[in-house]
């Protein structure tokens, strides 16, 4: 099996991952975009202030259990928030596409060998149809409808079915609960710069890789082997 040679290193050696597992929105799939263009309706729908859009590099400063107490939202209508989000991208899903480069990414990926798995809180039939046939047949491993703090859990299933040591599996995501998922997992743990979270606030949380570009992701997903 071909494995992935990050640049990182750990206790002197070149670090190895088997199986990357990906965050979705924000991610893999640019949908924030998308999700701003609904954001009115739904705050109208359920009773909540609408986004202050001179306010949003603000909020992408702030962890989500922030945002909902910025936001007065009760955490008993988080679910339904999800739900509805999820229906009407459902509708709309034709208009979400992935990052540019990111499909050609896990082509590479996979054809080195490389193990590939996905957890969101997003549907399984919008990840699907985003993704298309094509690039979602490449990934093993499927943990959607997943809850807004419930990553870890998914994280540990994936783990056990895989049958591969903790070292050997990567979380990449681009929001800072992401990486407290993969830590609590005892999972290493890289942050995208192009999603939900500002780089500066990723930095904080000291993910064990940063991705500054879908080709800089690449560049360190996709070390050649030594030797080779």
């Amino acid at each position: 099996m071909q494995v992935i040679y990050c640049q990182r290193e750990r206790s002197g050696c070149t670090v190895k991952y088997k199986l990357v597992i990906f965050d979705f929105d924000g991610t893999l799939a640019d949908s924030f975009p998308w999700a701003l263009s609904v954001a009115d309706q739904l705050s109208d729908r359920h009773g909540i202030q609408r986004i202050d859009r001179s306010q949003i590099d603000a909020m992408r400063g702030k962890t989500v259990k922030a945002l909902f107490k910025m936001y007065a939202i009760p955490f008993w209508k988080v679910p339904l928030l999800i739900r509805d989000v999820r229906h009407l991208m459902t509708r709309d899903a034709g208009e979400i596409s992935l990052f540019p480069g990111i499909e050609e990414l896990l082509q590479q990926l996979a054809a080195q060998g490389t193990r590939l798995a996905l957890v969101t809180t997003n549907s399984y039939q919008n990840v699907q149809h985003i993704l298309g046939p094509e690039t979602a047949a490449l990934i093993e491993y499927y943990e959607c409808g997943v809850s807004m703090f419930g990553k870890r859990a998914k994280f540990r299933k994936i783990l056990k079915k895989s049958g591969l040591e903790q070292t050997e599996i990567l979380c990449i995501g681009d929001e800072t609960r992401d990486i407290e998922a993969a830590r609590s997992a005892h999972l290493d743990c890289g942050a995208v710069a192009w999603g939900y979270a500002r780089l500066d606030v990723l930095k904080t949380y000291s993910p064990d890789e940063i991705y500054l570009s879908v080709d800089d992701l690449a560049q360190k997903l996709l070390q050649a082997m030594p030797g080779s």
